[in-house]
């Protein structure tokens, strides 16, 4: 692939209202992502003329913010221990899409950490091609996690909520 077509599917990603694009093949691997928390990163094999990578930057560093190589060297933060898991079986997407967790933008979600849920009540909805999809409740209990957010593209089976 060379830059031009990278260029062009750039364009092309910017223009559309897609979220998220990956495309892959046995010499290249591309990503592109409009989501807040993800960064665009395009790049090449090695054996190219020449790699394409966007900067990465944390979701929390200004724009503007430069980091000298002996700065990025050393940890600032501790890493924390991980959280402990929410208890309950994880509900799995049942197909690719971008999922919402609420009829509309201006509209409660479908269901919070903590709610009651019944059997097959709506959690939230999945678009697939122009097609909202409504994921249901597989069983009744409780939510004790939420794993995705608003607008997140999801893969297939990938976890949306916990239900205890």
């Amino acid at each position: 692939m060379n830059i031009n077509e990278i260029k062009d599917l750039m364009a092309q990603f910017d223009q559309s209202s897609l979220r998220e694009f990956s495309y892959k093949n046995q010499n290249d691997e591309l990503t592109f992502s409009k989501n807040e928390s993800s960064a665009a990163v395009a790049t090449t094999p090695a054996a190219s003329a020449a790699p394409v990578v966007a900067p990465v930057q944390p979701a929390s560093a200004p724009v503007a913010e430069t980091v000298s190589p002996a700065a990025s060297a050393a940890p600032e933060v501790a890493p924390e221990a991980p959280a402990p898991a929410a208890e309950g079986d994880v509900v799995e997407s049942p197909l690719v899409g971008v999922a919402y967790l609420a009829a509309g933008p201006d509209k409660p979600a479908f269901v919070s950490v903590g709610d009651q849920v019944k059997k097959g009540q709506t959690l939230m909805i999945i678009e697939a091609m122009k097609v909202m999809n409504e994921v249901p409740a597989p069983k009744d209990g409780l939510i004790t996690e939420i794993l995705v957010q608003n607008e997140e593209m999801v893969e297939f089976g990938k976890g949306l909520v916990r239900i205890k």
